[in-house]
């Protein structure tokens, strides 16, 4: 399979450094007169070319660090820096791929809907088709690049807000539960494509996730987090583990369930998937 290597990617992949770091963050907000804390203190880095997971169950603040990682929220405590930079906004450095379906602008084509973004951060219009389209095939999105959102299914709409990330050329793709709403079938083929894309571009990638089996299957490490205000409980290796019916990954498996359920906390069946 032809590896494509981004300027971004090159720029970031020199030394073994962390391009991201997480230090003894805190998030809180204010909800019906009072202040509520979602992260309570968490620390983790991130290598260039690393998958890092964010697991946890429902409510634990993954989705709030990682909005905060985004540039979107600022951190109550503590420290987020990336690629040495701590004051953080909104860019193209830190593509997002949310859950929600509805992340496409309905009246854009798919090829439209990806090249956008590059229009916006002042590409020629030219030059942004042509990059649109590179991503849009590597998406398997081709046959479909005239279509508009309402034409798509729920796992192609998710392909192209993929496409659209990665074209930016982002130093980090941050993806916040993208399968969480597709069915157990199309879920599975997005996890293997995803993991042959990111092999192919080279981009960080940051996950959140509350499902196990998703976690082992596309993470070289396992941020672990406890129920809100979180805390990392545990950081879990699972780069060497690919084949979900091999005695290591039932036991990792294994591990990451009772690290969900110590102090008592109760594991959904949701999250054993």
């Amino acid at each position: 399979m032809e590896t494509v290597s981004t300027p971004g990617a090159q720029a970031t992949s020199g030394g073994d450094g962390p391009l991201l770091r997480v230090e003894h963050v805190g998030i809180d907000y204010v909800t019906g007169g009072r202040r509520v804390t979602a992260v309570g203190d968490v620390s983790f880095e991130v290598r260039p070319r690393e998958k890092i997971i964010l697991l946890g169950p429902s409510g634990c603040g993954k989705s709030t660090l990682l909005k905060a990682i985004a540039g979107f929220l600022q951190p109550s405590a503590g420290r987020i820096s990336v690629a040495g930079r701590d004051r953080l906004r909104p860019g193209p450095d830190r593509a997002v791929v949310f859950q929600e379906f509805d992340q496409l602008f309905p009246w854009r084509t798919v090829a439209d809907n990806v090249a956008y973004p590059l229009r916006v951060t002042g590409r020629p219009r030219a030059e942004a088709a042509q990059v649109a389209a590179r991503f849009v095939e590597m998406t398997g999105l081709t046959p479909a690049a005239d279509r508009y959102p309402h034409q798509l299914s729920g796992g192609m709409k998710q392909r192209v807000a993929i496409a659209r990330a990665l074209a930016l050329d982002p130093t980090i793709l941050l993806m916040d539960e993208p399968f969480g709403s597709l069915d157990a079938q199309t879920r599975t083929r997005l996890q293997r494509e995803l993991n042959e894309i990111v092999a192919r571009t080279h981009v960080t990638l940051l996950f959140v996730t509350h499902s196990i089996q998703e976690a082992i299957l596309l993470g070289d490490r396992v941020v672990v987090l406890s129920h809100s205000p979180s805390s990392v409980r545990e950081i879990v290796d699972v780069s060497a583990i690919a084949d979900p019916d091999a005695e290591a990954f039932v036991h990792v498996r294994r591990k990451l369930r009772g690290l969900l359920a110590r102090d008592g906390e109760e594991v959904e069946g949701g999250v054993d998937d």
